[in-house]
């Protein structure tokens, strides 16, 4: 059975998709932006970016009632790999356990609304 999972503490999808769906203890979340979902606005600069994507896969990880550590895989689409070791900074810092999930970092032309960086992830819960 598919859960559909949402969260104001996320921003809404702009799109045809849903923030997250759970199916089977598994949590698909959609590629996440940096916007601020108090605002709806963007914040801008690439290490304000990663925070706010990673701040709003945590929501919708807590909405699920899961955290960081049940993270099995994520994907990083970046605008410019020039930007990699910050984000792979500030990723590794919200995964406290050092037990990181399977991953694959690309480089993209463009990104929705123009955004530096997208993270998305796949959870996983008994």
């Amino acid at each position: 059975m598919k859960n559909i999972i949402h969260t104001e503490e996320a921003p809404a999808a702009i799109g045809p998709y849903s923030q997250a769906c759970l199916v089977n203890g598994t949590l698909y979340i959609s590629g996440q932006i940096p916007v601020d979902p108090a605002t709806g606005k963007l914040v801008e600069g690439i290490d304000k970016e990663t925070h706010q994507v990673m701040k709003n896969l945590e929501a919708i990880l807590r909405k699920a009632g899961m955290d960081f550590s049940n993270a099995v895989k994520t994907t990083i689409f970046l605008k410019n790999m020039d930007d990699f070791a910050v984000v792979n900074e500030i990723y590794a810092s919200y995964f406290d356990n050092g037990q990181y999930p399977a991953r694959e970092t690309v480089q993209v032309s463009c990104l929705p609304k123009n955004v530096d960086v997208e993270i998305s992830m796949i959870a996983f819960t008994n």
